[in-house]
């Protein structure tokens, strides 16, 4: 009977090891949490504001079951506290704070729940999950977003036969402004589609979202990439439908931030990075002094007028009531709360009160004055010289300087380029998940700056070295 040597060369066969089915849940529950945030209109949509509240409630009470005993067990390595986004987190404290002197309180105490709901889920994801399982955690959830979004406008197109209004209303008589509808239908009319989050905006936006991590995970070179390529092909042609002209122009700015943070990986040393930073800059100054100076032509391409679809008018407003208080603001309330009397019919949009300033800058300045301008300005700067160096830097933890450069390293960058350049025309990424983005991004890349190494990456070591033995 054949038998183990007494002196092997290799250690026994054993099992490939197998993640545990906690774990598997927590990701799950994961997944759960990031489609309630990124297809939050959605839930919205479905069961009506009561019923999103709820929704979330039941949400962040599990992420928080779920994440503090995991933070008290964390040991023998503590939880990284100084990591934690805290000029971010200092913002959501004053806008809680802002209630004292809130021009509308009410609206106040409604929404900042949801922005610390938000801030939950996304310290959950961050501290439970590896750079790999976040990024197939938003895969997961955006093509859940996409599919659903086609799944609704066939079934709107094929059986419906005709546009449906939120939570299956039934549609009055009489003439109704087609901003009001969920899903209008246009799938085969050649009109602009919604899909399941009911607007074609922030559907362009989760279709930009999918192509970035879809091309990430392909560069990274998964299994199954031919399925990537399809998901790939459904969202540019979702994007394409949605006809977003801030999307459209989002793309060319990602490219050419992509473009950039590649050839700064290439870069040999120092000098040459310098030199390669400052034809960035150039290059930079020409584009934006040509967009500033061809942006009735370039704004006609995209059949939109000089004053940016009405944007200019809602800024103006805005800006008149946000400078009477320019220090602290009014009052925090992100989303406006339409019902609240200081919102009802102030900014109108095709007749219905519009939910944001249409600029997250100009929104914060109305809320919370040029304090809460400071803080989110060195949240988002933080979190933009984190991301920049995050992708170009090669991982390091020793002597060794050619290890070779993960492609989910571009990941944060393309992300936050993508969310900055959206807050120019909305509000989105002060909200939900432009919010959740923020603080995801920052706690991860703060507290595991090395992707796939360290203890926050659930491996035995932080360099190449065992952990140290305690000196007895």
């Amino acid at each position: 009977m054949a038998e183990h040597s007494k002196h092997p060369v290799a250690a026994p066969p054993a099992a490939p090891a197998r993640e545990t089915t906690g774990h598997l849940a927590v990701r799950g529950y994961g997944v759960l949490c990031l489609f309630a945030v990124f297809a939050h209109t959605a839930v919205y949509n479905l069961v009506g504001p009561v019923g999103a509240v709820i929704v979330m409630i039941v949400l962040t009470a599990g992420a928080l079951a779920i994440w503090i005993p995991a933070v008290a067990r964390r040991r023998p390595t503590r939880f990284p506290w100084r990591r934690l986004p805290w000029t971010a987190l200092g913002y959501g404290a004053l806008a809680l704070v802002s209630v004292l002197w809130s021009r509308w309180p009410g609206a106040t105490l409604l929404t900042w729940p949801l922005l610390a709901g938000v801030t939950v889920v996304a310290l959950l994801v961050g501290t439970m999950l590896s750079w790999q399982e976040i990024v197939r955690a938003l895969s997961t959830t955006l093509k859940l977003i996409l599919g659903l979004s086609l799944a609704i406008e066939l079934w709107v197109a094929l059986v419906v036969r005709h546009p449906i209004l939120p939570n299956f209303a039934d549609i009055p008589d009489g003439r109704i402004d087609p901003v009001s509808y969920w899903v209008r239908g246009n799938l085969f009319d050649g009109g602009r589609i919604q899909g399941i989050v009911g607007n074609a905006h922030t559907l362009a936006m989760m279709c930009l979202f999918a192509l970035i991590v879809f091309g990430v995970l392909f560069a990274a070179r998964v299994r199954r990439r031919g399925l990537l390529v399809v998901w790939a092909a459904l969202a540019v042609f979702l994007l394409v439908r949605a006809a977003s002209t801030t999307v459209y122009l989002g793309v060319a700015v990602l490219l050419a931030v992509l473009a950039a943070a590649l050839v700064a990986r290439a870069a040999d040393g120092p000098r040459a990075r310098r030199r390669a930073y400052l034809c960035f800059a150039l290059v930079g100054v020409v584009v934006v002094a040509t967009a500033v100076l061809l942006r009735d032509r370039i704004l006609a391409v995209f059949g939109k007028s000089s004053d940016l679809t009405g944007r200019v008018e809602i800024w103006r407003a805005v800006w008149e009531r946000a400078i009477t208080r320019p220090v602290f603001g009014n009052g925090f309330s992100s989303p406006w709360v339409p019902w609240d009397p200081a919102f009802d019919g102030w900014i109108l949009d095709h007749g219905i009160t519009v939910f944001h300033a249409h600029d997250m800058w100009l929104d914060v300045f109305l809320q919370l004055g040029a304090t809460g301008v400071v803080l989110m300005g060195i949240a988002w700067l933080a979190l933009t010289w984190r991301a920049w160096f995050f992708a170009v830097d090669r991982p390091r933890w020793d002597l060794d300087a050619r290890r070779p450069y993960s492609a989910i390293s571009l990941l944060p960058l393309l992300m936050t380029t993508a969310l900055l350049f959206e807050g120019i025309a909305e509000s989105a990424p002060i909200v939900l998940w432009g919010w959740l983005t923020l603080i995801l991004l920052s706690f991860k890349m703060k507290s595991v700056p090395l992707i796939g190494i360290g203890v926050g990456e659930r491996t035995p070591v932080i360099s190449h070295g065992p952990r140290a033995r305690p000196v007895p």
